[in-house]
């Protein structure tokens, strides 16, 4: 007998799991269970700017509920649009998009009145969402009536494990970035070596220009290596509502000539700024995941990041991949970049060693440990 799943997701943006579910379609195609994907609006208010909204990612059946932003719908609109949803929806299994909004706990409502199991997708660890009485009560109330969850990484199941999730009901499915269409990796030792003949010191930022990436720390770090290292430049990629104060503090730190800020960049000419990296830099105060490590690793270029990201345990091998350091201490990340800077100058070791961690965390690994997470909430 056929089982059906249907995922609700909060926005068609998410290039990364256009891809996951586009082979979660794959699997469905021969498998028992059969998925259906709701996604429920384009995109968010602070991903308009930063890249566009490319279907082409998303190779399977989709119901799409609201265009444009998600934040455009009025909330009465949305929580009676997605409980509708639920209550007519014949799936056997419904994957709740997260906790967080109203219309998820009218969801989770829909799902116990017609008797679905429901299960939710959870992104957040203890770092990124430190709990608190008054947050962490409606958490656990949430969670309990989940039969459960999907987090992304060890932290993350130890997050949802502290709020009362049972270990047992936890599956973790990798996170795998969205590649560009031009990427391959039997070009990337090439690549890698060709943008990268130099050897000038190069850090890249990749993100929103937003207060909890840390860009700040990034800079006051990087006057102390201009100082040792006067040929090396800081390269940020992205937009965000700090673009114009980073600016100002550039030229306050007098690094107008080594810092080069170059917008929203995709596809190959953001390829072409990994494979000319040093190394990829996030100094996030608060980040679930880190996609763009994903990303950088991809393309054998090694990452710093700040213990605050949800990926250190799985991606960042000391020496290997990256290295970490604590979150908002400027000391210890320019220490880091220093470290770095050696560590990595042999270019193909360092990319091969890379791609060598990063090559488990693609698409159709991520889609099959979500299908297995249906497939044993479905028999529970």
């Amino acid at each position: 007998m056929t089982a059906s799943v249907t995922i609700f997701h909060n926005v068609v943006w998410s290039r990364h799991k256009g891809v996951v579910f586009s082979a979660l379609h794959n699997i469905s195609a021969a498998g028992a269970i059969k998925y259906s994907v709701v996604q429920i609006a384009d995109t968010e208010v602070y991903r308009i700017g930063f890249s566009d909204v490319d279907y082409s990612y998303h190779r399977y059946p989709m119901q799409k509920l609201f265009d444009g932003c998600y934040e455009d719908v009025p909330t009465w609109k949305m929580i009676t649009r997605l409980t509708w949803e639920v209550l007519r929806a014949k799936s056997d299994l419904i994957v709740l998009p997260g906790y967080h909004r109203p219309e998820y706990w009218a969801m989770l409502a829909a799902c116990i009145v017609t008797g679905k199991r429901r299960a939710v997708f959870c992104d957040s660890t203890g770092r990124d969402r430190p709990r608190k009485l008054v947050t962490s009560i409606p958490k656990r109330v949430f969670f309990s009536l989940c039969d459960g969850y999907f987090g992304f990484g060890e932290r993350s199941r130890d997050y949802l494990m502290s709020l009362g999730a049972k270990k047992e009901k936890i599956f973790i499915p990798c996170q795998a970035a969205a590649m560009p269409r031009s990427f391959s990796p039997e070009r990337v030792l090439e690549e890698r070596t060709h943008y990268r003949a130099d050897h000038k010191p190069v850090f890249l930022f990749v993100g929103r220009l937003s207060e909890e990436k840390g860009i700040g720390t990034l800079l006051e770090a990087f006057v102390g290596i201009r100082a040792r290292m006067p040929d090396a430049t800081l390269r940020i990629v992205g937009t965000g509502p700090m673009h114009d104060a980073l600016l100002a503090r550039v030229s306050e730190l007098g690094l107008d000539d080594a810092v080069h800020f170059v917008g929203s960049l995709q596809d190959e000419p953001l390829s072409r700024e990994y494979y000319g990296a040093t190394c990829m830099v996030l100094p996030s105060l608060s980040e679930p995941w880190g996609l763009v490590v994903n990303e950088a690793l991809s393309h054998g270029c090694p990452a710093v990041v700040s213990e605050s990201c949800g990926c250190v345990p799985e991606l960042i091998v000391d020496g290997e991949s990256g290295y970490a350091f604590t979150a908002g201490d400027v000391a210890a990340l320019q220490r880091t970049l220093l470290k770095a800077t050696e560590a990595f100058a042999d270019t193909v070791g360092t990319a091969k060693r890379c791609m060598s961690i990063i090559q488990r965390f693609d698409p159709p690994s991520a889609a099959a440990s979500i299908a297995r997470g249906c497939a044993v909430m479905l028999v529970d």
